[in-house]
Order: structure tokens, then C-alpha cells, then sequence
């Protein structure tokens, strides 16, 4: 049996016995609720999201001396399971409070409910404006795709020089977004967008597309696509002899990239400042990829596991400075949230519920990954 598994088992069995041998102890239990995408074109983020919560709570199972426990449900990477998904577990295993999800669509639709049941909800890699827009009780650890958007705009034209780029943009309110913060950035820096392009989720065709980006011939394309996706993309146009510079946003973040062997030789994307591969960790950050390490040996973290792990603590943090449990308070203390240390660097919660930090640059190099530093809009 692999150790991962044995440590998953291991916690599993502690806190059951636990359970049994204390009666009052269920009747005490604090009920965080995870909606995540555990299977569909979202499945990859969304385990590691789960990992990262999981870890968080095996290391931090109590708060204010009671027993935490996670009530989990996939979401399939669709926005009517996350809605469903989020009423059932507040409704019916008594959530009070909710963590998810990877993917903004979902978080849009999950964080609508938590809205209506007056739930505190903690998004972890949805960038989309939309999930905390106007929302009380909606928050998020990650940065917005006005944020990311500007960031890669700025990296693209003041790092990397382009002035010529073009938007491949799938469906969904995360590519759409991106790819419209973006464009704006990049026009109010001096760049020209000389064509745009969109794709249907999970269509994986894009020799039409290429052959638009042919005629233009542009520095770089800009893709804020997911994973697969993405990767469909890189091949082909490296197949047909395509010789700009692509950029993927922070749904490219996969240790898989690497797979694609020389077809992602010069591949950028953003991502949340974390790598299991850094230079200059913070001491959070060393210890997380230590415990990640323990837990599951032979898988690679990534930032979705990070932002996971961020968001359990964020929430353990606000409960002990609130005091309990209760929705309000829950949601002054997660607004006061400041300079939180994480693995991600220090965190800041602002006015709009967004966190705050620097965006990340990975560049893919001689079939590595190579994490090239940060970069603020």
C-alpha cells in the first residue's frame, strides 16, 4: 500500500474512533463543507484542491478545542451540481461554512446558494470578478482575472517585449474573462491585438484556428484555457510549424506539462507564487511541500493543492479570531483579514472579498518547469 494512502486511512480511522468513544464529541463537530469537481474536464484541479484540504485537516483537525470534519461532494465539473451540491451541504450536513471550487463557473453558481443560506464561503481557484461581486458572505484566498489578466498582459509586453498578440479563448466564464482582461491590458500598454479565436469546451480541434493565427502571425498567443484543452492546442500548433510564443493562464498550472516534451519548450503561463520547486520558499511554504511530501510520496503539489490547504486555514484562523462559528462573525473576521502568512507569501483579504498577492510566472525549459519569479499588474 502506497504511504499516501496509508496516511489518508490512518486519519480516517483516528477521527472515527475518536467519534465512538467520546459521546458528546458529533454534537460538538464543526462541519466545513468542500464542493469540488472531483470527476469531468476539472478533475485533475479539483483532486488537488481536496488533497490540499485533507492535508490541512489532518495537521489542524480542531479548532477552539473542537472537532473539525469535512463533508465533501464532486461536483463533475458542472455549475447545477455545485449549486446542488452547496445546498446539500449546508442544508443537510450542516455546513457552517464552505470551501470550494476549482473552476469560476462553479463557484459562481455554489457561491449563490452560500449567499442565500447567509453561509460563509471561501472560493479557492475561481479568478472570475463574478464570485464575490456584490456578495456578503462570498470570499476567495486566490487573485481575480482582472488581476492575472493584467499581470500576463504586463509580463508579455514589458518582460518578454511582444507587441503583436492574439486571443485563443474557450468557453466558460474563467477563459472569457481572462482573455478580456487581458486584451484590455495589453491595448493600454502600447500592444496590438491582431486576432481572436474562441473554442468550445472540450472540443479539441483547433486547425481552424491555427490557420487564422497563421495569416497574422503574431509574437505570442494568449490562451486561458484548461488544461487539456491548452496541451490540444500546444501540439497542434507546433505541428503545423507555429513558431510564436504561447502564454496559458494559471489553468496550465499541471505538472504534466511536461509531457508534451519539446512542444512546450518556451511555454509561459501564470499561476499562484508557489512551485514545489522555487527558489527562496518562505518557511509555509517549505513546510507544506514537507508534509505534501509525507502524505502523498510520488505526487507533485502544485498551487491548486496550496490554495486548498490556504483556504481550510484561512477559515480555522477567522473561527478562532471570531470566536466560533456564527455566519457574521465569520465574515468580519475573514474581512479583516491581513497579511495572513501562507505557503502562497503573505495574503491580504480586500474590500471585494479577493485575496491579494503576487501572480506567478512558470516557464516551461528543456522539458522542466521552471518557476522565473512574480510580477504584480
Amino acid at each position: 500500500m502506497k504511504r499516501g494512502k496509508l496516511f489518508e486511512i490512518t486519519v480516517g480511522c483516528l477521527f472515527f474512533v475518536l467519534v465512538l468513544s467520546v459521546p458528546s464529541f458529533a454534537a460538538n463537530v464543526v462541519k466545513i463543507g468542500v464542493y469540488q469537481p472531483l470527476s469531468g474536464h476539472g478533475s485533475f484541479a479539483g483532486k488537488m484542491e481536496l488533497d490540499g484540504i485533507r492535508l490541512a485537516h489532518a495537521l489542524r483537525p480542531q479548532v477552539l478545542g473542537r472537532p473539525v470534519s469535512l463533508a465533501e461532494a464532486d461536483i463533475r465539473s458542472d455549475r447545477r451540481e455545485a449549486a446542488a451540491a452547496v445546498k446539500r451541504l449546508i442544508r443537510d450536513d450542516g455546513a457552517v461554512a464552505v470551501i470550494g471550487s476549482y473552476g469560476s463557473a462553479a463557484a459562481i453558481a455554489g457561491g449563490a446558494v452560500a449567499e442565500q443560506e447567509k453561509i460563509p464561503m471561501i472560493g479557492t481557484s475561481c479568478t472570475n470578478p463574478r464570485v464575490t461581486q456584490g456578495r456578503k458572505y462570498c470570499f476567495r484566498a486566490c487573485f481575480t482575472d482582472a488581476y492575472q489578466g493584467a499581470a500576463a498582459a504586463s509580463y508579455a509586453f514589458s518582460r518578454l517585449g511582444f507587441r503583436k498578440a492574439a486571443i485563443l479563448s474557450g468557453a466558460g466564464e474563467y477563459s472569457s474573462g481572462l482573455a478580456d482582461c487581458f486584451r484590455a491590458g495589453f491595448r493600454k500598454m502600447g500592444g496590438s491585438i491582431v486576432a481572436e479565436a474562441s473554442q468550445a469546451l472540450d472540443e479539441l480541434d483547433f486547425s481552424e484556428q491555427i490557420r487564422l493565427l497563421s495569416k497574422v502571425n503574431p509574437d505570442v498567443v494568449f490562451l486561458p484555457a484548461y488544461f487539456s484543452e491548452g496541451m490540444a492546442f500546444v501540439h497542434q500548433a507546433r505541428a503545423a510549424g507555429a513558431k510564436y510564443a504561447i502564454m496559458g493562464g494559471d489553468a496550465m498550472d499541471n505538472p504534466d506539462i511536461v509531457s508534451m516534451g519539446a512542444d512546450a519548450e518556451g511555454l509561459f503561463h501564470t499561476t499562484f507564487p508557489y512551485d514545489a520547486n522555487m527558489p527562496m520558499m518562505n518557511a509555509e511554504a517549505e513546510a507544506f511541500t514537507r508534509a505534501w511530501k509525507q502524505a502523498f510520496p510520488g505526487r507533485k503539489p502544485n498551487v491548486n493543492a496550496v490554495l486548498g490547504f490556504t483556504c481550510y486555514n484561512l477559515l480555522l484562523d477567522a473561527m478562532e479570531r471570531s470566536g466560533g462559528t456564527d455566519a457574521e462573525k465569520l465574515v468580519c473576521a475573514l474581512e479583516s483579514t491581513g497579511k495572513y502568512p501562507t505557503p502562497l507569501g503573505s495574503l491580504t483579504i480586500n474590500a471585494a472579498h479577493d485575496g491579494e498577492m503576487p501572480v506567478g510566472i512558470i516557464r516551461c525549459v528543456e522539458g522542466k518547469r521552471e518557476y522565473v519569479g512574480s510580477i504584480h499588474p
